[in-house]
């Protein structure tokens, strides 16, 4: 587990928030909780991050089953990879498919993001089991899933970030086969 930093706040009067900073559990509240409160407010928010942290960093063996789920939901059940998995080795892409062995990875980097963002990668690497390439019949699949251009826009946003930092990331739209 983390540093624990509790930050008290004279401006806060009734909110609590937790949140990630530097490798540290910051747990931000009000000025005038007593000792007590202040106790029972880090360990339930400390528990809601790692519960969240859980949810957004699921295993290999969760996320095929998350892949199975949206095939169902979004591509009619369809798409039926032989393997999911994560993977640290993929820098310049946010995903990968290949259709001929029914294997796909996701990029190490896609953890920690919002679900739906996970989902859209997940999404569109299963519609490469279904159609090569990126024309307009792999988009008519990929674009079933609601969240498609919202999460599309996310992860522009994080690879344009990331270059403006220096660090190598993917292209926009760093889905690929």
């Amino acid at each position: 587990m983390s540093q624990i930093e509790v930050r008290r706040s004279r401006r806060r009067t009734r909110t609590v928030q937790a949140f990630r900073e530097n490798g540290r559990t910051v747990v931000a509240i009000p000025d005038r909780f007593t000792a007590a409160e202040e106790a029972e407010w880090v360990a339930r928010m400390v528990e809601r991050l790692e519960r969240t942290g859980r949810r957004r960093r699921p295993s290999d063996a969760q996320l095929a089953t998350r892949a199975e789920q949206l095939s169902t939901r979004y591509l009619e059940g369809r798409a039926r990879p032989q393997s999911v998995a994560w993977v640290g080795n993929q820098t310049t892409r946010w995903g990968s498919c290949t259709p001929g062995t029914g294997t796909i990875r996701i990029s190490d980097q896609v953890k920690g993001m919002p679900t739906w963002v996970l989902d859209y990668v997940l999404v569109h690497e299963l519609a490469h089991l279904l159609v090569g390439g990126h024309g307009p019949d792999f988009w008519a699949w990929v674009e079933r899933y609601p969240q498609t251009e919202r999460a599309r826009g996310f992860l522009d946003g994080v690879s344009f970030a990331r270059r403006l930092e220096g660090q190598e990331a993917p292209e926009p739209d760093g889905t690929e086969d």
